[in-house]
């Protein structure tokens, strides 16, 4: 699968504005893209990326580094978005026919203007390449990373001191980093504080540092200063480095009034029957002993909360085993479930059948992602289509 190709001249025009900048380095190396500011209400990682990637120079660097705004308009209106969410817009299908169709809005012309900017960089790309997402929330929080559910992932996100929180693609439609890891790249989330917090500005440096340090970017980058990165993390997530997975997401139905109790913070344990929100002045309690995740207090947005818990690292063993392995195999064995596109990973299951199978189940082969069609549903799993031969070589694989 490749990134839909865009031949406007007017995207060819834009792209040049996008970068917020843009280091080649002296030696050959790895091809890193940073987005910042994919809500215009979070400009923490656009800051960041000015003040980290402003100071290094080509003699520092191996490879490529491209800083990319990713809501112009809305970071100028200080808005999470102006028509759409730009970050719920990436789906197959949209990205197919974006330019095949006329309709246009703000975020629309930010996204054909971001593919075809993604589009060029992959055109001559030889090297590992690196997806970085920044973004920060609305509520206080301990910095972490988010992945889609693919081993390069995994691998890649535990070289930095954060929590990591995988299965969020389960509950989100259209992010775009769900879109890139289709074409098999490593892609990471990383969301570093509250949105005004200084410290979320701060906290970005680290990471885009360590990110620098761990893709092999940097070429003899002072051990201080990769010391001090990682101490930053390490304090401002208390030292908490667990795997987690989304187990549930309150989801906010378009008019309703839903109203966060306020004093809620990410990764703060909860309790069940815990009052946490209310929606059209009706009460919503907690159905699980766990952790609460992202809790929404700002007006715009769908995800009201969502609820976490740890990962035993047995079964993250145990999950990577079986994809090693290619037990995903064993599944179409199982009644109602058969091969959609199996190069791709893609299996067809009946929806009456493979109801009474627990989600964990498909969760230990890599199955997270899906799609409903009438009595079926499509099941997706990244361990196909992720280019490995890219990273095998490399230190932290």
């Amino acid at each position: 699968m490749q990134a839909t190709q865009a031949t406007s001249q007017n995207s060819s025009k834009s792209s040049t504005s996008r970068i917020i900048h843009y280091i080649k380095g002296d030696k050959p190396g790895p091809i890193i893209i940073f987005f910042g500011g994919l809500h215009g209400n979070e400009p923490a990682g656009v800051y960041a990326l000015k003040n980290v990637l402003t100071k290094i120079t080509a003699k520092d660097l191996r490879g490529e580094v491209y800083g990319l705004f990713g809501n112009i308009e809305a970071l100028q209106k200080g808005k999470r978005f102006i028509n759409e969410d730009l970050n719920r817009i990436w789906t197959t299908d949209r990205v197919d026919k974006l330019y095949e169709t006329n309709e246009s809005n703000s975020e629309i012309r930010e996204q054909k203007a971001l593919n075809f900017l993604i589009s060029e960089i992959l055109s001559h790309a030889t090297q590992p390449i690196y997806f970085i997402d920044l973004h920060t929330t609305s509520s206080k929080t301990l910095p972490f990373v988010t992945i889609n559910d693919a081993l390069i992932n995994r691998k890649f996100a535990s070289r930095f001191p954060v929590p990591i929180v995988l299965g969020i693609e389960e509950y989100l439609e259209g992010p775009l980093l769900t879109y890139l890891n289709k074409l098999g790249y490593v892609s990471l989330g990383f969301e570093s504080g509250q949105h005004n917090d200084p410290n979320a500005v701060l906290n970005f440096e680290a990471f885009i540092k360590l990110v620098l340090h761990e893709a092999g970017s940097f070429i003899d980058a002072p051990e201080a200063t990769i010391a001090e990165a990682t101490n930053t993390l390490k304090i401002a997530s208390k030292y908490c480095n667990h795997v987690f997975e989304v187990i549930y997401k309150y989801h906010i139905k378009p008019d309703e009034q839903f109203i966060m109790h306020p004093g809620f913070i990410s990764f703060e344990k909860i309790k069940k029957g815990q009052i946490l929100a209310s929606s059209n002045g009706e009460i919503i309690k907690s159905q699980h002993n766990a952790t609460l995740f992202m809790p929404l207090y700002q007006k715009t947005g769908n995800d009201g909360f969502f609820i976490i818990k740890k990962i035993r690292p047995f079964y993250l063993k145990l999950s990577a085993f079986l994809r090693k392995i290619k037990a995903d195999n064993l599944l179409v064995m199982l009644p109602g479930i058969t091969w959609h596109k199996k190069d791709e990973g893609v299996l067809r299951a009946n929806l009456k059948i493979t109801r009474y199978l627990a989600k964990s189940i498909f969760h230990l082969f890599g199955y997270r992602n899906k799609q409903v069609s009438g009595n079926y549903v499509l099941l997706y799993n990244r361990e196909r289509t992720t280019q490995k031969d890219l990273y095998k070589h490399l230190d932290w694989y």
